[in-house]
């Protein structure tokens, strides 16, 4: 009886790898679970080439979407700067503080992009003054934006 079998991932599974992943399991396993739950498939010439076309056509997404990130950032680089407007108190200290949303809202007026504001890294700011903001555009992809605090 063979130790190993070879199984083509049709979901992904935290153990064991991602879908399309080719992976080695014991027979039992691809036999009563993987298998008959449709988690897997045998690996076949088919499957193969299957595998290999949708992997292709991940890759060609993926460079895309890095692409539009690039654009992005140039986009961004070439607009320079983003105005904030905030209230001020006496001393020139911002009552609250300039959020990565504030940043996110500022972009998005801008440029008519929606950008997530997960992916915005502000230094503290509680005064007036410019800023550089780090933004995450993709995996690949940072860029770094200044922003004007006004009044």
């Amino acid at each position: 009886m063979a130790k190993r079998v070879q199984v083509a991932l049709t979901e992904s599974i935290a153990s064991l790898g991602k879908e399309g992943d080719l992976v080695e399991v014991a027979p039992g396993y691809a036999r009563n679970f993987l298998l008959p739950y449709g988690k897997a498939m045998n690996v076949t010439p088919a499957v193969l080439r299957q595998i290999e076309r949708k992997k292709e056509k991940e890759k060609i997404a993926a460079d895309k979407l890095k692409q539009e990130a690039l654009d992005f950032q140039t986009a961004l680089s070439t607009i320079g700067r983003f105005t904030i407007k905030k209230q001020v108190g006496e001393d020139g200290v911002l009552f609250g503080t300039v959020t990565n949303g504030d940043v996110a809202e500022a972009i998005e007026t801008a440029t008519k992009k929606e950008i997530d504001r997960r992916n915005i890294t502000v230094p503290d700011i509680h005064n007036l003054g410019s800023f550089t903001a780090k933004i995450k555009l993709h995996a690949e992809v940072n860029a770094e934006v200044n922003i004007e605090v006004t009044s």
